[in-house]
């Protein structure tokens, strides 16, 4: 049983508040990433579940125990860190083996350990070899192994992949993910990548200013985002944003902006009729724009001038400008559009989101 439990947890720097009042429950063997912008907290954070930053309040429990004076060694964990700290003297196994030894293991234990892990990542021929002759997905993976010859409780990620090129970042998260699933570890994964968020988290836990924005599965985040910060980041490319007046025709509240007026569907315009005649900011996805057709309602319909044309292979990313907004739409690699064609775009209308103008939430 290895839950971890974060209660009311905050974090100062003199008088700099990097970490507000933290309330998590990460579930045993759950794998919860924590996704931000740099300077969100999230780092932090971790360092203080490792033990290797203070608490200013609140607690941490790992399993039924409070850790908040246990040192880092006794709290049955293990790091794996951004540029991997690894010990350039010594061989792949003695990297692996140099935990244990300090806790006085049997060699034959230490032994079978490091065997075991070098069996699951793949690594058996480079126990004899130096860091400077490995790769950098060799080190990674030694990195993984010494984290995995500890057998702990919980396994901490501190952006691990950051420094790997774009190529092997993809086949590790892949490995990440398998590994999370052979092990059945709990783990804490920290990335300010939202693309290794999504594909890598049980949950995910969005941050920003200190503040936990939203906790929930990727596709949660995704598509029913609690406020506007958490549907910019999640997702690529980002949301698009118009702000917006609500107003009213016919009975059936209305968004409305300079080169658009989009009738909104029955759900959102029930939750949006309290608040016609406000300022409000609409959003839709890339995804959920298309060139417009004959089966389109001229109520989800609007024109736009093309900007910029990036051709991507397998999609169409048009940069176009709607009145006063930058509306980003992905549409078929074999549609012919250039720049400065004009066009009719459609949106899925069920896809629609709205924000309150002023405190940025999810209406």
């Amino acid at each position: 049983m290895a839950e971890v439990s974060l209660h009311k947890l905050n974090k100062k720097f003199d008088t700099t508040h990097v970490v507000k009042d933290v309330d998590l429950q990460i579930r045993d063997k759950e794998f919860m990433v924590f996704v931000g912008p740099s300077g969100c907290g999230k780092t932090t954070t971790l360092r203080m579940i490792a033990g290797l930053e203070a608490i200013t309040t609140g607690e941490i429990r790992i399993g039924n125990t409070v850790v908040n004076e246990v040192p880092p060694m006794d709290r049955d964990i293990a790091m794996v860190f951004q540029n991997y700290a690894l010990y350039p003297h010594m061989s792949v196994a003695s990297n692996m083996a140099f935990g244990l030894k300090m806790r006085k293991f049997e060699k034959s234990e230490i032994e079978k350990r490091i065997k075991n892990a070098a069996s699951i990542l793949g690594i058996e021929e480079l126990l004899h070899r130096k860091p400077r002759q490995l790769s950098g997905g060799q080190r990674q993976r030694v990195a993984l192994g010494r984290a995995i010859v500890r057998d702990p409780a919980v396994f901490l990620f501190d952006e691990p992949l950051s420094n790997l090129d774009a190529k092997l970042r993809v086949q590790m998260r892949v490995e990440l993910k398998k590994l999370h699933e052979r092990l059945a570890v709990t783990s804490v994964y920290v990335t300010h990548d939202q693309v290794e968020a999504m594909t890598l988290g049980d949950r995910v836990v969005v941050m920003k200013d200190g503040v936990v924005q939203q906790v929930g599965e990727p596709l949660e985040l995704y598509n029913t985002p609690a406020n506007r910060f958490v549907a910019g980041f999640i997702g690529s490319p980002a949301m698009n944003f118009a702000d917006v007046t609500l107003a009213e025709n016919g009975g059936r509240p209305v968004a409305e902006a300079p080169g658009l007026r989009i009738v909104l569907p029955d759900a959102l315009a029930a939750r949006a009729r309290a608040k016609v005649g406000r300022k409000a900011t609409l959003g839709i996805r890339p995804e959920d724009i298309h060139l417009a057709g004959a089966a389109d309602s001229v109520d989800h319909c609007f024109e736009a001038n093309v900007e910029v044309v990036e051709q991507l292979g397998s999609e169409i990313l048009l940069d176009t400008r709607v009145g006063a907004a930058t509306v980003v739409a992905s549409v078929d690699p074999m549609v012919k559009v250039r720049s400065h064609d004009k066009l009719k775009l459609a949106l899925n209308p069920a896809r629609l989101h709205l924000f309150d103008a002023e405190s940025e939430a999810a209406i």
